[in-house]
Parts: structure tokens; C-alpha cells; sequence
């Protein structure tokens, strides 16, 4: 099997998130068949809700693998098991959340796995970091990122240092 490029959103708001991030990674470069090619700045941003869970540490993360997208997903959500994550309310705070943004060009519909992401095109916080490292991607569905980034609001997102 060729190598396809993917994209997975990172995200934490518990348990130092920032130290999250970081630790998830260094554990995505020892995926199996996969490289990690490019990953992002950290970008804060408040709460999609806005309710008063702390403010989420959020990331992208560009890698070349050769794993079909049901194993990489088993493999983000051993990851995110690893490092604490209990499912417990949707848009709840969490030590860590990874999400498959793009698998190539292709798009997927399964019960566990919608890819593009499905909400990929509202969410600011997942459009900038990627718009960092692939400014001229093309999202299956959805159009050009650049006009994806321009029309969406980046109310209350920082990059950080």
C-alpha cells in the first residue's frame, strides 16, 4: 500500500494540556508505518460551548502513513486512552482529544470515522493550526482551506510562543 498524508487535530484543556500536546506528539512519531512530516504552533481557544471548562491547548499535526484509517484511528484512541482520556460527555473537558481532520483526498462515512472531519469548516481552532503547515489544501466537500480560514471567526484563538 502507498503512503497518504493525514492530518489529526490535537486538543486538550486538563492535566497541564500543553504537556498533553507535546506528549502526544512525541507518541504519534511512534505510530507504525507512519512519519510525522509537520506539526503545527499551539493555539489556545475558549471552550467550543462556552461553558466554564478551561480554555483548550489545540494543534495539527501532518504525517505520511500507511496505516488504512480504521488502524489509525484504533491507534489515536490508544493513544488518547494512554494518556487519560474518559468518555464521558461529548464537548466535555479532556486530557486529550485526536481527531482524523483529512486521509488523503478521500472521503469516509462510517459509524466510528467521518472523514473530512465532520465539522472541520466551522471550527477556527482546528482551521488555523492546519492553514499554518498546508496553507493550499484543498478539503474534500468543503473547498480551498484559505477560503475556509477567511470566512470563519478566530474570535478568542492565540497562537502561543
Amino acid at each position: 500500500m502507498s503512503r497518504v498524508d493525514v492530518y489529526v487535530g490535537l486538543g486538550s484543556n486538563l492535566a497541564d494540556p500543553v504537556a498533553q500536546v507535546m506528549a502526544a506528539k512525541q507518541a504519534l512519531q511512534s505510530f507504525p508505518e507512519t512519519e510525522l512530516t509537520r506539526f503545527s504552533s499551539l493555539y489556545s481557544s475558549p471552550p467550543m460551548d462556552a461553558s466554564d471548562q478551561p480554555d483548550y491547548i489545540n494543534a495539527v499535526a501532518e504525517m505520511r502513513t500507511q496505516l488504512l484509517p480504521k488502524q489509525l484511528l484504533t491507534q489515536l484512541q490508544s493513544l488518547e486512552t494512554r494518556q487519560g482520556r474518559v468518555r464521558e460527555q461529548r464537548w466535555g473537558s479532556r486530557t486529550l482529544d485526536l481527531d482524523i481532520l483529512l486521509y488523503g483526498d478521500q472521503q469516509i462515512h462510517t459509524n466510528d470515522l467521518i472523514v473530512p472531519h465532520y465539522d472541520i469548516a466551522r471550527r477556527a481552532f482546528v482551521l488555523m493550526p492546519l492553514f499554518e503547515i498546508a496553507p493550499d489544501l484543498d478539503i474534500p466537500g468543503h473547498g480551498l482551506l484559505s477560503e475556509l480560514v477567511n470566512a470563519c471567526s478566530g474570535a478568542g484563538i492565540e497562537k502561543l510562543a
